[in-house]
């Protein structure tokens, strides 16, 4: 299949099962975006699903290189509650600890496979891009074919930065935490 171009419309996946999509899912690979530590490793998501069964609640974890757990919190819902796209919008707040601008994005399931083990997730400027597995690590023929996946959809897969994981993975209260948020403020900034 050929690459698509850049303005035409992502395939993405449809009828998505929200309650199968809930829980842990690692970073094994992503393209290097400003809001991420650079030098991250250990980065994850945990997604929760609350009781009015429309709103995800998010937290997103990284470990820096000094041991440091860094993490911001957030909610998902979907782009249009009458579509069967897995087009959803995620919203976090900065500064997190002071909590006043809304900062949202766009957050579509490329592919996801039958068992909900591995996802390719991305948004239509094709700026962003995160390979996710249940587990620490991915079987390097699933990894190559969901590479083959995000060139179809006319990303350009050179520029993926493989994600350092640990296994076992670190626990979250096991850490030292930046509560102050720094993380946000310094990948802004390049630091």
């Amino acid at each position: 299949m050929a690459a698509k171009k850049s303005g035409s419309e992502m395939t993405v996946v449809r009828g998505l099962d929200v309650a199968r999509y809930m829980g842990r899912w690692y970073e094994i690979a992503s393209l290097p975006n400003f809001f991420q530590p650079r030098d991250g490793r250990d980065t994850r998501a945990t997604y929760a699903l609350r009781p009015d069964g429309a709103t995800v609640d998010v937290l997103n974890e990284t470990w820096g290189s000094n041991g440091k757990r860094d993490y911001i919190q957030g909610t998902a819902y979907k782009a249009d509650p009458a579509s069967d796209e897995a087009k959803l919008k995620v919203k976090f707040y900065l500064p997190p600890f002071l909590p006043v601008i809304p900062v949202v994005g766009d957050y579509w399931v490329l592919y996801v496979d039958d068992d909900y083990q591995y996802a390719l997730v991305g948004e239509p400027r094709r700026k962003d891009l995160w390979i996710l597995c249940r587990q620490t690590s991915m079987d390097d023929e699933v990894y190559g074919q969901l590479l083959e996946k995000a060139k179809e959809e006319g990303y350009d897969v050179e520029k993926l930065h493989k994600t350092p994981q640990d296994d076992p993975p670190p626990e979250s209260d096991a850490a030292p935490t930046d509560t102050k948020g720094t993380w946000w403020f310094k990948s802004l900034f390049g630091k």
